[in-house]
């Protein structure tokens, strides 16, 4: 039959509109908001500090669970997935623990702190020589030439006599299996789009496997950075991170959540192959770098009224000015962690970027004050809320209709990830 002659063939077919199903989110919005908040004013109170334009990225999630409760950055809060940096001295604690496993050290060993210097490789030194330490004073006191002498006695090189590097290849590949294990350089399996896995360093040199071993080659992102610390805190498990915590169908109306469709449970993705008792001491290690008359984090926590431990980081990397076009000196400030420091329930990344080295018209410990004041946040709306649930703040708590827009975008990218 034509058109035209009574049939239906140029009739538009219409299909009523169905309203999706509900994410519960496991984001505590009241706590994104206090994190963007403590980003937005340290960033904006430290210029002249940033070579470029300004970046900080803070990630703080569950470590039991892999729940994500805050993912914050300066201006771009997928930065802290989409993005990776030279993380520095944080992933030291899992130097020391590929060390001991490695059997290259044991608990309690004793290295010589001093400047050491390798063919066509700058000299090495820690911040200060610090003579004599074991493994616990070199986290502590964040030693670089402890982490270099593990690197260097793991791929069978003398540094005493000057011999001999028996497997250098084998020795990245085992750092980097080791740190996978961990979350770093890896995908970590968060539901969103557009993760890194970070930088594998180009050029693996004697000297360059040293630079690995206290986080100046590789790159990582500030969410593998997160993992790592609570793969730590949750005595080796690898937790999923998820931003979906269940999906919901469409209720009758919108004042209420309907029936449970599906409630996707925490996921262990792997126990890193460490032994407890090393895991034990990597903490305690931890725990001084916080609490330690000597750690490099205790004046920003030492008055803090829960007891945390972690691991700042400073890596000395070089970047171009867009301003000058110069290339600049500067460093990634970054700090990790997790409180409280027995049954640890929150974990957290912070990572400051490209930082100007001369800080005299800037800000110096900028991520740990970043840190600092969102571990108080979330400390401090615990108590406030003692029996409220994450997933009871949401959008209703929010007031500001740019923090509810913020929110409504954040949840339909994690719906269209949910769908694919």
């Amino acid at each position: 039959m034509e058109a035209g002659s009574g049939n239906l063939a140029n009739a538009t077919v219409e299909n009523p509109g169905k309203r999706g199903n509900d994410l519960v989110l496991t984001l505590d919005m009241e706590l994104q908001q206090e994190v963007e908040n403590i980003i937005k004013e340290e960033v904006e109170s430290s210029q002249g500090t940033f070579i470029n334009d300004p970046e900080a990225y803070v990630v703080m999630m569950e470590p039991q669970t892999g729940d994500i409760l805050s993912i914050a950055g300066y201006g771009d809060h997928l930065g802290a997935v989409s993005r990776s940096f030279e993380a520095g001295s944080t992933v030291k604690a899992a130097t020391v623990a590929v060390g001991l496993e490695t059997e290259v050290i044991q608990p309690g060993s004793i290295i010589h702190d001093r400047p050491i210097s390798l063919p066509q490789t700058p000299t090495m030194r820690s911040v200060r020589n610090m003579g004599s330490i074991n493994e616990l004073t070199a986290l502590e006191r964040s030693s670089n030439i402890y982490m270099a002498e593990i690197a260097m006695r793991m791929a069978g090189y003398d540094y005493g006599r000057e011999c001999c590097w028996e497997d250098v290849e084998g020795t990245y590949q085992t750092f980097r299996n080791y740190f996978n294990q961990f979350g770093l350089g890896i995908e970590t399996g968060i539901d969103l789009p557009s993760e890194s896995t970070g930088i594998v360093g180009s050029g693996n040199m004697p000297g360059n496997l040293l630079y690995l071993s206290f986080g100046q080659f590789d790159t990582y992102t500030p969410l593998q950075l997160a993992q790592y610390i609570s793969t730590i805190a949750n005595d080796g498990y690898r937790m999923q991170p998820r931003l979906v915590k269940e999906i919901r169908q469409p209720s009758e109306d919108n004042d209420s959540l309907g029936p449970i469709s599906s409630q996707l449970e925490p996921k262990v993705l792997n126990r890193v192959d460490i032994q407890p008792e090393y895991m034990d001491r990597v903490q305690e290690g931890l725990w001084r770098v916080m609490n330690g008359s000597q750690g490099t984090a205790r004046s920003h926590f030492s008055s803090a009224n829960y007891v945390a431990a972690g691991k700042t980081g400073t890596a000395q990397i070089s970047v171009r000015s867009d301003r000058t076009g110069n290339v600049v000196q500067g460093n990634n400030q970054a700090l990790v962690g997790y409180a409280p420091y027995e049954n640890p329930e929150v974990a957290f990344a912070v990572i400051v970027p490209y930082v100007q080295r001369d800080t005299s018209g800037g800000r110096t410990g900028l991520a740990n004050t970043i840190a600092r004041k969102s571990l108080d946040a979330y400390f401090e709306l615990k108590e406030e809320r003692p029996h409220q649930l994450p997933e009871e703040t949401n959008e209703e708590t929010l007031e500001d209709p740019e923090d509810l827009e913020e929110f409504e975008e954040l949840e339909e990218l994690v719906e269209t990830a949910t769908e694919n």
